[in-house]
Formats: structure tokens, C-alpha cells, sequence
């Protein structure tokens, strides 16, 4: 597998952990990006702010929490949709929100899939790694222009 990047927008720790740490016990060895909020999620896309200086680097999948602080996720991916440039990334709603209103409005934004977190560690790691073998080796992406 080469390693594209995966964008893992997630401001809890425990979460960023165990996302990590699932990933690499798969044998998902893609560089990982990690923005702990929405304004660091968009900069990093749309080469602005703190990476108006950095290359610029498309990932191949954008694993995204819904309450994020500054920027929450449903307004990340409106702008990732609003965009031409990333408006086929594959976006995963990584959740832990059971609210039906996040689920539908995240669809309606175009999201790819929505998944809500386990809170058991080892069913967090599965579901991990699902998501990583799915969206990385089987999943075929549209190009981004």
C-alpha cells in the first residue's frame, strides 16, 4: 500500500489514540494527518493558515467527528463539498453523536459513510479497522480535479 494520507479530524485524545493505535495494529501504514479542529481541517485541505506554506497534499480519506470546537464538522464538510478541488474526498463521519438530525444532515452534505463510535476500546478498534480496510484497499475513489 503507498502511503497517502488519511485526515483524522478528531479533538479528543482518547479518540485520536485509539484511532491511531487501531490503524497501525491493521497494518494501515498511510501517513496520518491529525487536526484537532475544524479551522485546522480546513487550512490543511485548502492550504491556508498555519499550511499556507506547505505543500499542498490531497489525503485519500478524511475521517471527520461532528463536534469539534471553533469549526464543527458539518460546516468542514459543506466547505469540502462547496469546493471543487475536494468535493469527491471521501469524508467519513466518525461519531460519537446518536442524534438522527447529525446523521441526516451529514448525508445531506454529501458525506460517504457516518459511523458512530463504540465506546468499547476493542469495539473501537474493530470498527477502525473496518473503515480503514474498506476506504484504503477496497474502496476505489473518484479523482479529485
Amino acid at each position: 500500500m503507498d502511503n497517502k494520507v488519511i485526515l483524522l479530524v478528531e479533538d479528543n485524545p482518547r479518540d485520536e489514540a485509539l484511532t491511531l493505535r487501531a490503524l497501525k495494529k491493521s497494518n494501515i501504514i498511510n501517513d496520518l494527518m491529525v487536526a484537532r479542529d475544524g479551522v485546522e481541517a480546513l487550512d490543511y485541505l485548502f492550504g491556508t493558515g498555519a499550511h499556507a506554506d506547505d505543500p499542498p497534499v490531497m489525503p485519500q480519506l478524511v475521517l471527520l467527528d461532528l463536534k469539534l470546537p471553533r469549526v464543527d464538522g458539518l460546516e468542514v464538510l459543506r466547505r469540502i463539498r462547496e469546493d471543487v478541488r475536494t468535493k469527491r474526498l471521501p469524508v467519513v463521519i466518525f461519531t460519537s453523536s446518536s442524534e438522527e438530525e447529525d446523521m441526516i444532515k451529514s448525508y445531506d452534505l454529501g458525506a460517504n459513510s457516518y459511523v458512530r463510535k463504540p465506546v468499547e476500546s476493542g469495539q473501537f478498534a474493530e470498527a477502525t479497522k473496518q473503515l480503514g480496510l474498506y476506504w484504503l484497499l477496497l474502496n476505489e475513489a473518484a479523482p479529485v480535479e
